[in-house]
């Protein structure tokens, strides 16, 4: 299991349960796009595993950012390091 996820109000809650690697980033990333898609949800909050994001993991993170955008849901990080979500906010405004 990749992922678990949780709906909350308005929100879209998913857990990435371990940093993703080239095999798992696009079976992860669609996943997100599924829930957001068929819950129509008004926020997405993603928890990331401790650490510094793979690449795959923020390759997916940011293909399910600007899915999300596009529909102009914001997502937001939460988890992970310092760094990493401030690399993400940077790298996807």
């Amino acid at each position: 299991m990749l992922i678990t996820h949780a709906v909350e109000d308005d929100t879209l809650h998913v857990a990435l349960h371990g940093q993703l690697d080239i095999t798992s980033r696009a079976a992860a990333a669609v996943e997100i796009e599924a829930l957001v898609r068929d819950r129509h949800p008004r926020r997405v909050t993603v928890q990331i595993p401790a650490g510094e994001p793979t690449p795959a993991t923020f390759s997916a993170l940011l293909r399910a950012h600007r899915m999300c955008k596009g529909h102009g849901i914001p997502l937001k990080l939460s988890g992970g390091t310092p760094t990493a979500r401030r690399l993400f906010v940077v790298n996807t405004a």
